[in-house]
């Protein structure tokens, strides 16, 4: 099945049916947003997996109800940087120049330069640049998803602040940006399974400058 096929597959699913899937297709969406691209390979996110029923009851009830929450097989909070730091740039790139084999001084230069950019801003700046890193994750775990016919609802509906109170990110300098269910369509019990895919004409949304 191509990229293309899969995302025609996907939907919203506004009703799970309870089953679960397969750890080894969770691990698979996950590595996906492992894997996604990042603002100068930061990687400024987490990914938290939640699969206790009580958990996600907690969950849901500050996600206006979202029965999606309740009735997946697993929860993914995407949860990103509350800023950057000169501790968590440093830490990056000493992982990278470690598994590269490369020495300290190889990318110094480019970490000054990030640090000193960086930490000029804003904390709620900072958040902002690193929640839209998470966003490129969440796109590749969603597409992952899809291509591993396991149903994903995206979800930006819920209460942030109290999320996060809820899975204590504050203790680790994150804060939740977007959070995605993850089960199996029920199809007898969904009203948005049967009908037509729709989006604006390709026309209209391609803008060509030649």
């Amino acid at each position: 099945m191509s990229l293309i096929e899969a995302l025609n597959w996907r939907y919203a699913t506004k009703k799970m049916n309870g089953d679960v899937v397969p750890q080894e297709k969770v691990n698979q969406i996950v590595k996906a947003a492992h894997l996604a691209p990042t603002s100068s390979g930061l990687q400024p996110f987490k990914v938290i997996v939640v699969t206790n029923p009580e958990l996600k009851e907690k969950i849901a009830a500050v996600a206006y109800g979202q029965q999606q929450i309740i009735d997946c097989s697993h929860l993914l909070v995407f949860a990103a940087w509350d800023n950057y730091t000169v501790a968590n740039i440093r830490e990056v790139f000493a992982h990278a120049n470690s598994e590269r084999n490369l020495p300290a001084t190889a990318t110094a230069a480019y970490e000054d330069t990030l640090i000193a950019n960086y930490t000029s801003r804003s904390a709620e700046e900072n958040f902002t640049h690193a929640a839209k890193q998470a966003y490129i994750g969440f796109g590749m775990a969603i597409a992952e998803a899809a291509m591993l016919k396991v149903d994903a609802t995206p979800m930006e509906g819920f209460e942030a602040d109290q999320l996060d109170e809820l899975l204590n990110l504050k203790a680790l300098n994150l804060r939740s940006t977007t959070i995605l269910p993850l089960g199996y369509r029920a199809e007898d019990a969904d009203w948005l399974v049967n009908l037509k895919k729709v989006r604006s004409p390709l026309s209209d949304f391609v803008i060509e400058l030649n």
